[in-house]
Formats: structure tokens, sequence, C-alpha cells
């Protein structure tokens, strides 16, 4: 019992950390291409992870670790960064989030196919009204999408959740931060090549703005975040703690109130009633 608990409450901290990644990024796709910044960010990652690895004195993954961390690395250190930000390039932040509602699902779906869960039936009716309410209430409050930007959203989220799933699945066998730090490690030397070859021609006219952002998805979205996450799914169960992600667009909004002054409606609220309900009924049922 007290392990699940700390899986839920790392697995929560996680999805906070989250939250900001998006309107992040969407912030720095205006100054940086979607490849510099995928490169970018998961260079910086890797040489925190790197130092943590050294400074710890962390055991080298066996060879039959290195294909799922190579899924791990495709996953959240390439994909879903990449195909985010190409997507953001087509459509607002804010229509992104009704993609975001369907994560916990693709998550729960990969947990069942690569890391062996059996949830209760119960778990998937409440997965699919958390999902609904999270995709109708950013459907009604997103702006403008575009044919090119939805699709590359839903195939970042497939890959999210495989490497989501993968990557908790690891995570019982090598740690959880040990986890996305041996995938950023493995996937460091194309990045930081990739990096080098799609680098602005002038730094100059690069908004602070921009830099605040390319460190917040480096050091929070793509590293720190990554640590608190694995460690929820692989204690709390994948199907179960990646349902907290349905809580991820009401907190990216309350994080857009608190620093941009957006106003927040009532039906915000309401919505995360029903969110929080559905969390609770999946984890009485994971």
């Amino acid at each position: 019992m007290q392990r699940s608990t700390a899986g839920w409450g790392s697995g929560l901290l996680g999805v906070i950390i989250f939250s900001g990644s998006l309107p992040a990024t969407r912030v720095a796709v205006e100054h940086f291409t979607p490849m510099f910044l995928t490169s970018a960010r998961a260079v910086i990652a890797a040489v925190l992870g790197g130092i943590c690895l050294l400074a710890l004195r962390q055991s080298r993954p066996t060879r039959n670790d290195l294909i799922p961390l190579v899924i791990v690395a495709i996953g959240v250190v390439v994909g879903f960064p990449l195909l985010t930000g190409l997507a953001l390039q087509h459509i607002t932040a804010s229509h992104s989030i009704v993609f975001i509602g369907l994560l916990p699902l693709a998550t729960a779906i990969f947990g069942v196919l690569r890391g062996g869960e059996r949830p209760n039936p119960a778990f998937w009716l409440f997965s699919m009204i958390g999902a609904g309410t999270v995709a109708g209430f950013a459907l009604a409050r997103s702006g403008g999408g575009s044919l090119i930007g939805d699709l590359l959203m839903i195939a970042a989220i497939m890959l999210c959740g495989l490497g989501y799933a993968e990557g908790a699945t690891l995570s019982r066998r090598l740690g959880g931060w040990q986890v996305i730090s041996w995938a950023l490690v493995l996937s460091m030397p194309i990045m930081a090549l990739i990096s080098l070859f799609t680098m602005p021609q002038s730094w100059n006219g690069i908004a602070m703005q921009a830099w605040m952002s390319l460190a917040y998805v480096s050091v929070f979205s793509m590293f720190l975040g990554f640590v608190f996450w694995y460690r929820g799914l692989s204690l709390g169960g994948i199907a179960g703690v990646g349902q907290l992600q349905l809580l991820q667009p009401f907190f990216g909004l309350m994080l857009a109130a608190i620093f941009l002054h957006e106003a927040v409606v009532w039906t915000m609220f309401a919505s995360t009633v029903i969110v929080v309900l559905c969390v609770a009924g999946a984890k009485r049922f994971a």
C-alpha cells in the first residue's frame, strides 16, 4: 500500500512538471527550429543524466536492456518533443491539450501490451470517461487547428505512450532516473550532431523567453519530470498512475492563469472535479 501511494505521489509531481512543457515548447519554436529544440534539449538533459550516472557510480545496462532503452529514446527523447514541436507550428498550445487527454489511454494500452498489466474492466470505463472529459473541455477552449498539426500530435501521443510504458517496465530493473538518464546518454551522440547542423545562424534577436523555455524543457521536462514519472509508473502501475496525466491540461491552465494572467472559467473547475473522480476510480480498479 505504501509503495502504491508513493508511486501515485511521485507520478503526480511528474505530471505537474510536464504541465509546462507544451506552453514552453510553443514559445521556444518561435525562435528555434523544432529539430534544434529537440536535439538541444536532449543534449542538455543528457549531460545532467550522465553526471548523475557517473557521480553515483551506476552500473551499465545489460545487452538485453539496450533495445528497451532505444524504444524509450525514440518515444520520449526524440519522437514526442520533435513531433509536438512540428505540430505547434500549425496549431495553438491550447488546441494541443485535446490530444494530451488521450495520452493516459495510450499509456494504459501500451502498459497492457508491453508491461503485461491487466487492469479491471471498470478501469477502462473510468479511463474513457476521463479522456472524453478532457478532450471535450479542451475542444471547447481550444483555438484553430489544422490537419497536419492534428496528425503530428496523434503520432506524438502514440510514441509517448509507448515510451512511457517501456520506460516504466525497465524502471523496475534499473530504477526510474537511471532509465531516462541512460536513454538520454544513448541518444546524445546523434542529438549533439543534429544540434550542430540545425543551430540558428545568428543568436542575436532570440528573446529571453525562448532561452527560458529551452531551459525548462531541457532540465524539467526532459530530465527531472521523468525522474518522478518513471518512478511513479514503476511503483504504482503503468495503467493506473498513467491516468494522472488527465490532470495535466488543468495544471497547465492554472499555470497560465498564474504566470500569464489568463482567465480561468468555471467549466475548468467542473471538468477537473469529473477528472479527479475518474482518476480515483481508475486508481481503485487498476
